[in-house]
């Protein structure tokens, strides 16, 4: 039988947390999860094995506890053996964070998400995931920075005006305008999509 062939409701003192769990779960992500829930609601059941062992949905469990109910939506693993069990704890984690991010296009849906009015931080993306916080800005202090500063714009400008047509540039401008008031590092954001697809070549 599929788990999710049947959704059941189930009271939260019933779960059990499955006590060699290797992912954690920090106050901060659980309050995302929690925010996340009261925005959207209930997406995803907690699979749980027949005595209630929590299998997948610790953090939704915690989340759901620190919004006070005492219900939660599962799923049943009916007839896993322990093995199993135990493997998808990990599997259902792991499987997730091998896929990667089309930083260009993910920039893109961010940005016009933001727009829309959309609150971003619910989504759960730290805008220095695209940048470089270290960057030493302190390069900046010479005294002829500002005419380095606008020979490299210059050769910045033709480049973008060779890559992009006319038709790109407004969307272009208010993108770089939405992540720089972000604090995030554009210039690596594209940098580092570049050294992507140059790698899949």
């Amino acid at each position: 039988m599929n788990p999710a062939d049947k959704v059941e409701k189930w009271k939260i003192s019933k779960l059990i947390p499955y006590a060699r769990n290797a992912r954690t779960h920090s106050d901060e992500q659980v309050g995302q999860i929690a925010a996340s829930i009261r925005e959207w609601g209930w997406t995803t059941p907690v699979l749980v094995d027949e005595q209630g062992g929590i299998i997948a949905g610790h953090g939704r469990t915690l989340a759901a506890q620190k919004l006070g109910m005492t219900e939660v939506p599962v799923m049943v693993a009916k007839g896993w053996s322990e093995a199993k069990k135990r493997a998808y704890v990990l599997a259902d984690n792991k499987l997730a964070l091998n896929a990667g991010w089309d930083n260009v296009m993910l920039a893109l849906e961010l940005g016009e998400i933001g727009e829309m009015g959309f609150n971003l931080e619910l989504i759960g993306f730290d805008p220095s995931e695209f940048g470089n916080a270290d960057v030493d800005y302190s390069v900046l202090d010479g005294a002829d920075i500002d005419d380095q500063l606008e020979e490299m714009a210059d050769g910045v400008r033709k480049a973008i005006q060779i890559e992009f047509e006319p038709e790109h540039y407004e969307e272009a401008q208010e993108l770089v305008k939405f992540w720089r008031e972000q604090k995030a590092y554009v210039g690596m954001m594209m940098i580092n999509h570049l050294r992507n697809e140059k790698a899949k070549l």
